[in-house]
């Protein structure tokens, strides 16, 4: 055949984290056969998120050889998101673009310079566009943004429910004690399983997306083996595609910054080693007044030097159409005199610089939400997590850094926000909690070792001779010889 290039189909969901990595798979995959040539469909979201638009916005200024983006069409008429079926009317939304890909990927296939289509790589929040990849006869890669020991559990749930019925998992994800996982070596406590696989509406997403990921032809996922060694071998005992540890994949440039990003920088260049503890709950994070200033008792009490990330909530009539942003004045929520007391030692921020923090000298700890990336990230820079999940898969990851892994410690592992149950009971971390878990992140010194040496491993994992560099080139064999 004269045209070798191999071309790709991306289709993230429009999600910061999940973009955000998606793209930093695609870049690696070019980066590493010059034979690949990718297209990433962006879906506008359904929501305002202004550090997703700066992000999509970025990708148009900034090219990168052999990877273009097409933003695919605002359809005002596309499904809104219901707060009470969140996954069903998100899965809805999504699916209303398929026709808008069928014509894309239509179109491009009749161009003349186009390689040969030789797959789609999906989200799988985007699984339902493998019905699309069907009609062009190529085969469907799903990219899972989240961890092994996750999607462990949730092929579990799905064969679980398979056998007995989905009422009797619902039953026993609400139930108190334990519960063994095939990706987990020690007993998960059913208080950190995701509150929303504990909904009708939540196990049916979950049920069909698992369902629709057996037909892919292979897993990426954004994990590496000498992290999650047991998680990734358990799915050798399993009926389901090959499963390939492509990470970690991270980006590293972040997210296109605010002026006052540099403030903070110099402000950190002035501090000691190690000494900054950083709090930042990723771009839906965010807490009520009564909760912001119990985490400010519980920082100012602890000593330490810190830069937080606050962000205001969205109003209530707001809900799933706009994401938390930036304080106009944050001293409104803070108590009294805080931001004066704390003058010399810490800084209260918006929407935060989080791989420019991380990657700071002077960052000593960092207390997060959870997020998978930002877990990745974390272990990157090598710097110790203590945990505080706020929605979906967050609460399962805090329990695997801290007890399975050891690397993390814990200020809650099963705190749940309400983000997807706005009416639910408000559960208060108390400064003394928040004090606690900051004291024991900063003097830990037996997790700090565990995280230094797994920074060693996730840097190797992705260089030449490295478990996820040998994945990635099964997987570049894999596309290439679709090439027929």
């Amino acid at each position: 055949m004269a045209n070798k290039v191999a071309e790709l189909i991306f289709i993230p969901i429009p999600g910061v984290g999940h973009i955000m990595s998606t793209i930093g798979m695609a870049k690696v995959l070019v980066n590493r056969d010059q034979r690949l040539s990718i297209t990433v469909l962006i879906i506008s979201p359904p929501f305002t998120s202004l550090a997703l638009a700066t992000y999509i916005d970025s990708l148009a200024k900034n090219a990168i050889e052999r990877i273009r983006f097409i933003e695919l069409p605002h359809d005002e008429s596309a499904p809104k998101l219901n707060p009470k079926a969140p996954f069903t009317s998100f899965r809805e939304y999504v699916d209303s673009h398929s026709k808008y890909v069928r014509n894309i990927v239509a179109d491009m296939i009749n161009q003349p310079h186009f390689g040969h289509l030789v797959g789609f790589v999906v989200d799988i929040l985007s699984s339902t566009m493998i019905d699309v990849a069907n009609e062009f006869n190529v085969p469907t890669y799903v990219f899972f943004t989240s961890n092994a020991a996750f999607l462990g559990f949730k092929v579990y749930m799905e064969t679980l429910c398979a056998d007995q019925n989905q009422d009797y998992v619902i039953e026993l994800s609400k139930a108190e004690g334990e519960i063994l996982l095939p990706g987990f070596v020690k007993p998960v406590p059913t208080k950190v399983l995701p509150q929303v696989y504990q909904t009708e509406d939540g196990m049916d997403f979950l049920m069909y997306s698992i369902r629709k990921m057996r037909e892919a032809k292979a897993i990426l996922v954004n994990t590496f083996l000498e992290l999650e060694t047991h998680a990734i071998k358990s799915f050798s005992k399993t009926n389901f595609p090959p499963v390939y540890p492509v990470g970690p994949i991270l980006n590293l440039d972040g997210v296109a910054g605010k002026s006052d990003d540099k403030d903070v920088i110099t402000w950190l260049d002035d501090q000691p080693p190690s000494s900054v503890v950083f709090l930042c709950f990723g771009s839906i994070g965010c807490f009520e007044e009564v909760q912001v200033k119990e985490i400010a008792y519980g920082l100012e009490r602890s000593g330490y030097r810190f830069v937080w990330s606050l962000r205001r909530p969205p109003l209530a009539t707001q809900s799933f159409k706009v994401l938390p942003d930036d304080f106009a004045d944050p001293g409104a929520v803070l108590p009294d005199g805080f931001l004066e007391r704390t003058k010399g030692i810490g800084k209260v921020i918006g929407w935060a610089p989080q791989v420019a923090m991380l990657d700071h000298p002077a960052v000593g700890g960092f207390v997060s939400h959870c997020g998978w990336n930002s877990m990745l990230e974390s272990l990157w820079f090598g710097v110790p997590v203590a945990t505080w999940p706020i929605y979906t898969d967050q609460q399962m990851n805090a329990f695997e850094m801290v007890v399975e892994l050891g690397l993390a410690v814990e200020i809650k592992m099963d705190y749940q926000n309400n983000v997807f149950n706005p009416e639910g009971d408000m559960v208060i971390i108390t400064a003394e909690e928040i004090e606690r878990g900051i004291r024991h992140l900063m003097v830990d010194d037996e997790v700090r070792t565990k995280v230094k040496e797994m920074s060693r491993l996730s840097r190797a994992s992705v260089t030449k001779g490295g478990s996820s560099y040998a994945s990635v080139g099964c997987l570049v064999q894999d596309f290439t010889s679709n090439i027929t």
